[in-house]
């Protein structure tokens, strides 16, 4: 079995402040002034009080990324302990949640003749550009997930933040979805899809994910700045409930300057799944009214991260970690070329 660990620039690298709209890296206050003290003048940061927040926010972050295994251990514990699930049933996934146009999908992709643009015929249309847009769920599973997700938030067990951009939502892990649900759903139906959609950059060799929710609500959440994600593909799916407005928008990639991208405007329906590469730029629009739940799968593979780490852009240096950690692992670049050699690639 794999081991999977975390790259060093986790607590350094990627720090979000929410006021500026900001990605930071700190690796001391000298490097921090220097780096991007100007920028945050012309952003109203302009006084030393100010100037102080932003540190104390950062120490803050910097502290809780140290604590996060140690953290999300006792709550895993803490949440089995205590926490009793409204509907067991949505733990442990079966087909019968899954839309019949997904299962259409992934038998075709199990085919031996199976290409890209067979199964672009099947999706219909791409949302943006290679952003695919698709039915992942039945209704009603949506609606027994949300009312066990709005149970859980309710309870008084310990709930973990779901990363630095979003302050509202659940770690799936935490909650007991990882093996009997988000490691299937990954390996037997997203795989075969993202092995010929995103084989380019790992989509044919995922080997471990980060999955969570988010809640976008009055008063709460409304909206996600521009951003790239910790992963190499990501599915995100709309669960509910009743919202409006609130659309996604996709740019370029990360390396393309926002100065030289055109951003396209998504709908994303109750159901549905966009299915994009990690690095490729996005947002959501604020909802104007109502509660929004959506499911996002960070999915990695190890063969692509352990060259160069998505986040910071350099060889990782590995950290010790449990469970998937950020999807690094020891495996050499010939172990992993070999393994990645096996698996056919319909994209050049």
């Amino acid at each position: 079995m794999k081991r999977f660990f975390m790259c060093s620039c986790f607590m350094t690298d990627n720090i979000f402040l929410e006021e500026y709209k900001l990605h930071v890296r700190f690796v001391s206050e000298s490097q921090f002034k220097k780096d991007y003290q100007n920028t945050l003048r012309t952003s109203g940061c302009v006084t030393e009080s100010q100037f102080s927040d932003v540190l104390g926010k950062i120490h803050a972050e910097i502290a809780r990324r140290q604590n996060h295994e140690l953290k999300s251990a006792e709550r895993t514990a803490a949440i089995k302990e205590i926490y009793k699930p409204l509907h067991q049933h949505v733990y442990i996934l079966q087909e019968s949640f899954l839309a019949p146009e997904f299962l259409q999908m992934v038998k075709y992709c199990s085919s031996s003749d199976a290409t890209v643009d067979g199964l672009i015929k099947l999706i219909q249309k791409e949302a943006a550009p290679r952003v695919y847009r698709f039915p992942v769920f039945r209704r009603e599973f949506c609606k027994d997930l949300i009312n066990e997700l709005e149970h859980f938030e309710q309870s008084d067990a310990p709930k973990g933040r779901p990363n630095t951009m979003n302050n509202y939502g659940i770690l799936l892990n935490e909650l007991g979805f990882d093996e009997t649900f988000i490691t299937p759903l990954r390996e037997l139906y997203l795989r075969p899809l993202t092995g010929l959609l995103f084989c380019d950059c790992g989509g044919n060799c995922l080997d471990s994910h980060k999955a969570f929710v988010v809640k976008y609500a009055m008063h709460e959440d409304l909206d996600l700045s521009y951003h790239y994600d910790n992963a190499e593909v990501t599915l995100n799916v709309s669960l509910g409930k009743e919202f409006t407005e609130g659309n996604l928008f996709f740019g370029d990639m990360r390396q393309v300057p926002l100065s030289e991208t055109e951003c396209v405007e998504v709908e994303h329906h109750v159901t549905e799944g966009l299915l994009h590469r990690g690095q490729h730029m996005h947002g959501a629009l604020p909802i104007s009214s109502g509660t929004r739940w959506n499911l996002i799968i960070w999915m990695r593979a190890s063969y692509e991260r352990n060259k160069l780490c998505p986040m910071c852009g350099k060889k990782p240096t590995l950290v010790e970690s449990d469970g998937y950690g950020d999807g690094f692992t020891m495996d050499s670049d010939e172990t992993s070329s070999n393994t990645s050699s096996k698996m056919s690639c319909n994209v050049t």
